[in-house]
């Protein structure tokens, strides 16, 4: 089983836009979205990836992940996604020996920055970069799957 470490924090300024090694676009809409189990799809640039979480306990829960064909992830987001599609552009920024992923939304939630950081263990040591605020782990406001339910 594969898990995930993940620490969510609000982005204070844009900072990280010159600190950024590269970026991306994604789109993503969930399949189903209960607090035990997410199904995700994403179209990121040129891949497309069927992605299911468990639930959060803490900053750990379960996941899985697997490339699909684009066309098929397309005709999923249109077709089986429940609520809005998510909109983002993804900055990649490596600071102090660790890779921040800041996620800038263009729809639904224009405007919202936030910053995710992958740990090895749940304890491990990381330095914030300038860019980053109030943390947000395990907030159920700043999951996806609840940012595409809401209208912001």
């Amino acid at each position: 089983m594969a898990q995930e470490i993940e620490r969510k924090y609000i982005v204070i300024n844009d900072n990280f836009k010159s600190m950024s090694t590269r970026s991306c676009h994604i789109i993503q809409g969930y399949i189903h979205t209960e607090p035990r189990a997410v199904v995700r799809v994403r179209v990121r640039d040129d891949k497309a990836f069927l992605t299911i979480k468990g639930e959060n306990k803490g900053a750990i829960r379960s996941e899985w992940e697997y490339e699909i064909p684009v066309n098929d992830a397309r005709k999923m987001l249109d077709e089986l996604c429940q609520g809005s599609v998510i909109e983002k552009t993804r900055y990649i920024v490596d600071y102090d020996s660790h890779i921040w992923e800041v996620d800038c939304f263009d729809a639904p939630c224009k405007g919202l920055v936030v910053a995710e950081i992958e740990l090895k263990t749940e304890d491990e040591k990381f330095t914030l970069p300038p860019f980053v605020g109030r943390e947000v782990t395990g907030d159920p406001s700043y999951y996806n799957s609840n940012l595409a339910s809401t209208s912001h």
